[in-house]
């Protein structure tokens, strides 16, 4: 994965991740999706910082977890369509995904 952040202040500008020929995992979401809920300041008390930072690794876990549950579940969803629709062949094909 490629990420590259242009700061203006603060707060990043421009923040843009890529990947080459694959989509982005649930835990590369999941960190993305963390960061954006969760801060830290760099200038915290060092106990204080360490437990937010924890914290956020946990919940990036959390989020990972049901990432990967929500697309489970699409795909079941996505093969029961395809099966009803007369398609089994390609179902099939998306149940071993």
């Amino acid at each position: 994965m490629f990420s590259f952040k242009l700061e203006i202040g603060e707060e990043p500008f421009v923040l843009v991740h890529t990947t080459e020929n694959r989509g982005f995992t649930p835990e590369e979401v999941a960190e993305r999706c963390v960061a954006k809920i969760i801060s830290v300041s760099d200038n915290a008390h060092p106990g204080i910082r360490d437990q937010a930072n924890a914290y956020k690794k946990h919940i990036e876990k959390v989020v990972a977890h049901y990432m990967r549950e929500a697309i489970r579940s699409d795909r079941t969803t996505v093969y029961n369509n395809l099966k009803d629709a007369g398609h089994p062949e390609l179902a099939d094909a998306i149940r071993r995904l």
